[in-house]
């Protein structure tokens, strides 16, 4: 089998990814894959290759679901199916995009149809395709809510469920997950994440003699796409032959007791949740063994298995980084693996060839690296254009601005709701009503496009009155395209949370700031669990500054959070500035997303010429746009000046202090922000 896609064995380095990639080859039931990394890492093309190593998969012919031959699926659309026979094709690897609709996904069911004729028309989606298969998803982080609520249904019950008004069709959706992101936009949801059962960190080399290799094969692949295959044919057909030798030896190998106990204890020393890390990692070691020509799971089998299967189960919430404590793990399995010790060896995990991806073919390509650590083919765009925006907002203080070092933040609290006044159109979340896909039915209306949510009763009602007319005489009714009525649902919508926080001197005079970053960063973990995208500006000295521009990453902007310094005047009007600058270049990029601009200060304003009435003039502008906004008050002491709930009222907004702001505080559960959005409905 041939062909022209850049060739899985031409990738240099990223042998954690290769690795993970191949022991899923092996044995689907480890899970799939999570590839987390920077941009232009490979980690699309390594995908993309894999899909030209594995076995051909036998299907019943004619049948859209892919039913194996051997052990049809009863239940399956097309069939029934007569057991034997069928026919070879290669395996499928499908393409989820992240702006996909439901439709796309599990497919189509003709309501139309179903209604007047009896009739289950259906459209298989990308799970059927899938199905037997690789389902992948580039950038997963991205993805729609109700996509991961059907992701998860399809992948715990190895089926998928379309259903319609009572009317539904089922099929089996067994498929290995791939996914990658960038986590700079965002994290995944904790329960998608952990249905992946691998994950691997890849980050581009910085050896020279690395990176120039990376772009030599780069770019004789991009002059010569099938001569370039060609030339990794024969690499392609080692690796190939491998998969398949270890896909045979598989049911042979021998997870013994000490090995599983070694597992057991390595999950309890980490505190994973649940049961499945355990699951994972078994069947990760054994397909390891396999892979390495071994009947017997060893040490170093558990180790590399730990490595891949445990750092994306550890997290607690999203700022904790993935990764795992190896000295830690080292002595975990020390103490439960006798004289077996693990082979530690930096140069290569596996020793034994288990952890070992496909050597380096023609073209050479330097040294190995250790996982997840590699350059790649280079297919992805380079960006060297990190952020430093607080640097900036340093040096613009300078010497004599009485600049002080960062304080951490205190320990982050469940936060009351915060939400934008309204009925918004925005992408899916958890924070603000919305007219969305999902949600409860609020209403009827003439579909604009395909039907997608019939409201069946507004169907009926709409057919009724001229069923004499249409001369029915069957039970059935008879309806018309224009009978059809959608239903218009309301569920929660995900806003643009905008931070704007007073770093001035006044805010550190009295020791407030530990706890003001504390109100920030449970702020900052409500939007993560409310699928916001986040932005910060802060202002202090004689400016303010974009320290992070908006962004799905809020453990971003956790982090520039905590060492933001601290000193200096209060530039409050400069601070307002920069927020609604932010807000007018975002409304360009997503019109559709409402923001919510809350702002962490005392209300002083210090800063230039005129401070207090320039401060006053900026916040009019968002109330002349109808800009939700709240202000944290960070106001304490016996003497109170109300400077912030003054405000406030020049926002158009409401004001919260920080022991308000608390979700079990006495002032109630929820507080809606005052002043209408420009955009509400």
């Amino acid at each position: 089998m041939t062909s022209d896609s850049f060739p899985f064995t031409a990738v240099v380095g990223q042998d954690g990814l290769r690795l993970a990639l191949l022991l899923n080859a092996v044995s689907p039931a480890v899970g799939g894959v999570l590839v987390r990394g920077e941009k232009g890492t490979a980690k699309s093309t390594a995908v993309r290759a894999l899909s030209a190593l594995l076995p051909e998969v036998a299907v019943v012919s004619g049948c859209r679901f892919s039913c194996d031959p051997s052990a049809p699926d009863p239940a399956c659309p097309d069939g029934p199916h007569e057991s034997g026979g069928g026919a070879a094709r290669p395996a499928r690897m499908v393409e989820l995009p992240v702006g996909a609709s439901e439709d796309r996904l599990v497919g189509a069911l003709d309501i139309e149809r179903a209604l007047a004729e009896g009739v289950k028309a259906f459209e298989p989606g990308l799970l059927a395709q899938a199905h037997r298969g690789i389902l992948y998803v580039d950038e997963v982080n991205l993805l729609h809510d109700h996509l991961v609520d059907l992701l998860l249904d399809a992948a715990a019950m190895g089926a998928s469920y379309v259903e319609r008004e009572g009317v539904s069709v089922r099929h089996a959706a067994r498929f290995l997950l791939v996914g990658t992101m960038n986590p700079e936009e965002g994290e995944l949801r904790p329960q998608l994440l952990d249905r992946f059962g691998l994950t691997v960190e890849v980050a581009a080399s910085r050896e020279p003699d690395r990176r120039v290799e990376v772009v030599r094969r780069r770019l004789a692949y991009d002059d010569d796409p099938a001569g370039f295959a060609a030339r990794w044919a024969d690499e392609e057909a080692s690796v190939r032959a491998r998969i398949v030798a270890a896909r045979r030896l598989l049911p042979s190998v021998r997870l013994g007791d000490g090995a599983l106990r070694q597992i057991a204890a390595t999950c309890a020393a980490f505190e994973v949740d649940g049961m499945r890390a355990d699951i994972v990692m078994a069947r990760t070691a054994t397909a390891l063994a396999a892979w390495a020509g071994r009947t017997d799971v060893l040490a170093e089998d558990v180790r590399q298995a730990a490595l891949l299967a445990l750092p994306h189960r550890r997290r607690r919430n999203p700022f904790d980084a993935p990764g795992l404590d190896e000295d830690r793990l080292d002595e975990t399995l020390r103490e439960f693996g006798g004289d077996d010790d693990p082979d530690t060896d930096p140069d290569g995990p596996g020793g034994g060839g288990g952890g070992q991806p496909p050597a380096e073919g023609p073209g050479g390509g330097g040294t190995g690296t250790s996982p997840g650590t590699g350059e790649a083919d280079g297919s992805g765009e380079a960006d060297g254009s990190g952020e430093s925006a607080e640097s900036g907002e340093s040096q613009r203080a300078g010497a004599g601005s009485g600049e002080r070092s960062p304080v951490g933040a205190a320990e982050p609290f469940r936060t009351k709701v915060l939400s934008v006044p309204g009925l918004g159109e925005g992408a899916a979340g958890r924070r603000s009503r919305a007219r969305t896909e999902h949600g409860r039915t609020t209403g009827a209306r003439r579909p604009g496009g395909a039907l997608t949510r019939l409201h069946l009763a507004a169907t009926v009602r709409a057919a009724a009155p001229h069923q004499r007319a249409r001369g029915r005489s069957g039970p059935g009714l008879v309806l018309r395209r224009d009978d059809l009525r959608q239903a218009t649902r309301e569920g929660r919508e995900s806003n643009l949370v905008l931070f704007v926080v007073d770093a001035s001197g006044s805010m550190a005079a009295r020791q407030r700031m530990g706890a003001v970053k504390g109100a920030v960063v449970s702020l900052l973990l409500d939007a993560y669990q409310r699928r916001d995208k986040v932005g910060l500006v802060t202002f202090r000295g004689s400016a303010a500054d974009v320290a992070l521009p908006p962004t799905s990453s809020v453990d971003a902007a956790a982090a520039r959070l905590e060492s933001l310094p601290t000193g200096g005047r209060t530039p409050l009007a400069a601070g307002l500035l920069k927020a609604h600058d932010v807000l007018r270049v975002e409304r360009l990029r997503d019109p559709s997303r409402r923001p919510l601009v809350v702002v962490v200060t005392d209300g002083r304003a210090t800063g230039g010429p005129e401070p207090v009435a320039l401060a006053s003039r900026a916040a009019g502008l968002f109330a002349a746009e109808g800009i939700a906004s709240v202000v944290v008050d960070c106001e304490s002491g016996p003497v109170r000046l109300g400077l912030a709930g003054r405000l406030a009222g020049e926002l158009g907004g409401s004001a919260v202090t920080l022991d308000e702001l608390r979700a079990d505080s006495i002032a109630g559960l929820v507080r809606d922000v005052q002043g209408t959005s420009r955009r509400a409905a």
